[in-house]
């Protein structure tokens, strides 16, 4: 027997060993709002068919849950390609990046996708869950599972096996389809009730529980110029033939890392360019800019994208002068709060909006003004004598989470504003369907920022992550497509660059907190990446913000 401790409901149980925990969950007497999805064992992120040989701390999630959720999603995922690659034997299938509410994705089948074709695959979906067919792991040699998927066509998954130094791997079957996920399945297509598959574009928009109601389906929202921004990307890594973590770690290897991120940032600084040019060319129009409003998730690279603008901006003449939105935080007293009772600083209420827009507007009109300093420490507006008054050939950049947000400007007119969203959307792939999240991009660098420059360990930056998420849904993400244009700050090579900067702070993270879980996640994701050295990226990147060496002054 072991001794199974079910962290739901603080009970200590025994079972027979090698119970899996779909046996063991019925008989804790846990009741889920919403049917169990996988489980953290020892703070390990487990499928339900994890078999129990030891005594464990279980603790059972629904979809509620991230972790549940990204198991619910790669396990839709295989039902979508077991359904397209029967009903399309020669299409391909790539499942590219979220969006809208849903995970877009591209098939390739010769034609145009239609209407009718989205049907057939949502049919043939309905088909394979009403069936209740098993998910089965399959534990091998890399050597087998290479030989399998090169004998199945699939060279994105035999690239990343082969790069990524492995002995032994495994992968999964559903029926007679084959395929690899990075992470738990559910035990059978039966849990996978509530989802949809719509025509989107030229794809397909593949669509997902709602975090807050698993039950039910989120609306689609409008999200074009971000999709833009992906297929720009991917436009880009075709040309270059850097798709997958595979290709990257293949270049890597034959020594063509400096060539690629010489590119990678070459092609940033290019489009920076063209944002100021913008800038520019609005002006000669007679449509004046005077403010820049740049903003953005955390860790997006904000400051660093300003830093690189306002230099693009002296080469077409124009003189950035920047500001800091914190300086126009309330008194300390005066600031909301959150639910918990906390001091609410990521509302736009905790801004004092009315000061604000009259200094915008006296600076607009050509007058001097007195710009004030939030002292931190003290929670109170100073004046410490910096005065400003716009000249001609002068702009205003200011970053921060609510440039977008139009309660933030309503009194300046908008032919004086220019509005910029950046935000790092992942767009290599670990294999074509298996995508990088970009909440997994940004959520590493700011484990190694914080880890670096303020002194936060990464168990604290975790634990901390998904209320500064439940934030930016809040604050950031429904302003995004008000934007005159989006910046994608992400590198090809970034995860390859953090590698070495990230694993020794994860690997501080201790078991026994629930940070470990994420923890875990992230090194055995990293592992995938062949290291690039510090010495090989510019001191100008934008990486450079978070592992430090930058040329330029934060």
């Amino acid at each position: 027997m072991v001794q199974i401790f079910c962290v739901n409901n603080n009970k200590s149980l025994e079972f027979p060993t090698g119970c899996d925990l779909q046996d063991i969950y019925p008989a804790t007497g846990v009741e889920m709002p919403y049917p169990v999805i996988s489980a953290r064992v020892n703070n390990v992120s487990e499928g339900l068919d994890y078999k129990i040989y030891q005594n464990k701390d279980v603790e059972f999630l629904d979809v509620r849950d991230p972790s549940a959720m990204r198991t619910y999603v790669r396990s839709l995922c295989f039902v979508l390609y077991k359904a397209v690659s029967e009903l399309f034997p020669q299409g391909e299938l790539f499942l590219r990046h979220p969006v809208s509410n849903g995970y877009y994705c591209s098939l390739h089948i010769g034609r145009p996708l239609t209407v009718e074709d989205v049907n057939a695959i949502k049919a043939k979906m309905k088909d394979v869950i009403a069936a209740n067919i098993p998910f089965k792991r399959v534990d091998c040699q890399a050597a087998e599972a290479i030989r399998l998927f090169r004998e199945k066509g699939r060279l994105d998954k035999v690239k990343l096996l082969e790069t990524s130094g492995k002995l032994y791997t495994y992968y999964y079957m559903l029926g007679d389809t084959i395929d690899s996920f990075y992470g738990n399945l559910v035990p059978s297509t039966g849990f996978l009730n509530v989802f949809d598959i719509v025509k989107y574009y030229d794809g397909l928009l593949l669509r997902i529980p709602s975090h807050r109601n698993p039950n039910k389906i989120d609306d689609i929202v409008k999200q074009e110029k971000m999709l833009d921004v992906f297929r720009e990307h991917l436009h880009w890594n075709h040309i270059l033939n850097m798709e997958t973590v595979g290709d990257l770690n293949n270049a890597c290897q034959k020594g063509y890392a400096t060539q690629l991120i010489n590119v990678a940032e070459a092609l940033q600084e290019k489009k920076i360019a063209k944002i100021a040019d913008q800038i520019y060319n609005r002006t000669q129009e007679g449509r004046p800019v005077k403010l820049v409003l740049i903003s953005g998730p955390s860790s997006s690279g904000k400051t660093t994208f300003s830093k690189r603008l306002s230099v693009q901006l002296l080469t077409n003449g124009i003189i950035p002068y920047p500001i800091s939105l914190d300086n126009y935080f309330l008194p300390r007293e005066q600031t909301p709060k959150d639910e918990k009772g906390d001091y609410d600083y990521e509302s736009i209420y905790a801004l004092d909006l009315e000061l604000f827009n009259q200094q915008m507007q006296a600076i607009l009109r050509g007058e001097e003004v007195e710009l004030p300093y939030y002292n931190f420490q003290t929670g109170l507006r100073e004046y410490r004598g910096q005065k400003l008054k716009l000249m001609n050939n002068m702009v205003l950049v200011m970053e921060g989470n609510h440039g977008l947000n139009p309660e933030l400007t309503p009194q300046i007119p908008d032919e004086n504003k220019f509005k910029i969203y950046v935000s790092a959307l992942t767009t290599i792939a670990l294999d074509h369907h298996n995508w990088i999240p970009t909440t997994d991009n940004r959520l590493v660098r700011r484990i190694v920022r914080d880890f670096n420059y303020r002194g936060y360990s990464a168990q604290q930056t975790i634990a901390r992550w998904q209320s500064v998420r439940a934030g930016e849904d809040k604050w950031i993400f429904p302003f995004q497509e008000n934007a005159d244009v989006m910046f994608n700050s992400a590198l090809w090579f970034e995860f390859a660059a953090f590698r070495s900067h990230v694993e020794p702070i994860l690997n501080m993270v201790p078991q026994n907190c629930r940070e470990y879980a994420e923890a875990y996640r992230l090194l055995k994701f990293m592992k995938y990446f062949y290291a690039i050295r510090d010495n090989e990226i510019p001191y100008t990147s934008l990486i450079r913000e978070f592992i430090g060496g930058s040329s330029f002054i934060y």
